[in-house]
């Protein structure tokens, strides 16, 4: 390999690396979204997967430049974004578990190739009000309070499809195939 060409692949690695980090904090941009972080109540118990399920089955969850949407057939994670690192689209599944977890399993795609990423959010339930943290090290903050506010991250949640026509032109402009998961 000579040092031009690695130079090359070093600067598309950091460019990969950049979009990977993009890519998780649009999952996670409700946190980066709030200014403070809130205490978890005494007491709080964290949401079953059935009740994950409810929260975010057939939703998109509207970011500032993107959305994903969370279907049922399958748990399909679908997703596009495109923001300063550029566009990009995901394919992949969401993961609940009895312990209050949800994960955001994908593969994102660039102009620069693909890569996977993983986001998790833990929540828990005290009072009526959700409580959201993204993992590892997240701070807890209000998803959605008891009596529902406009303000709510969770009022990001759209019983819509925000995802299928954006990611489908993003993933034409890329000039990538759209493989979907059987």
């Amino acid at each position: 390999m000579t040092t031009a060409s690695f130079l090359s692949y070093a600067r598309g690695l950091r460019m990969l690396a950049k979009v990977a980090a993009t890519a998780a904090l649009l999952a996670g941009s409700a946190q980066m979204a709030l200014s403070h972080d809130s205490a978890l109540p005494a007491g709080a118990r964290a949401m079953s997967a059935l009740e994950l399920y409810k929260l975010y089955r057939d939703k998109s969850w509207r970011w500032e430049n993107g959305a994903g949407m969370m279907t049922d057939a399958n748990r399909r994670f679908s997703a596009w974004s495109n923001g300063e690192t550029g566009k990009t689209w995901a394919e992949g599944r969401w993961v609940i578990t009895e312990t209050g977890l949800m994960c955001l399993k994908a593969t994102w795609h660039t102009d620069k190739g693909a890569f996977p990423a993983k986001t998790c959010f833990s929540h828990r339930l005290a009072s009526g009000a959700i409580y959201q943290k993204r993992e590892p090290d997240g701070g807890w903050y209000i998803f959605r309070h008891a009596t529902p506010r406009k303000e709510d991250e969770a009022s990001k949640l759209i019983a819509a499809d925000l995802v299928s026509e954006q990611r489908d032109t993003i993933q034409a402009a890329l000039g990538v195939p759209l493989v979907t998961e059987q």
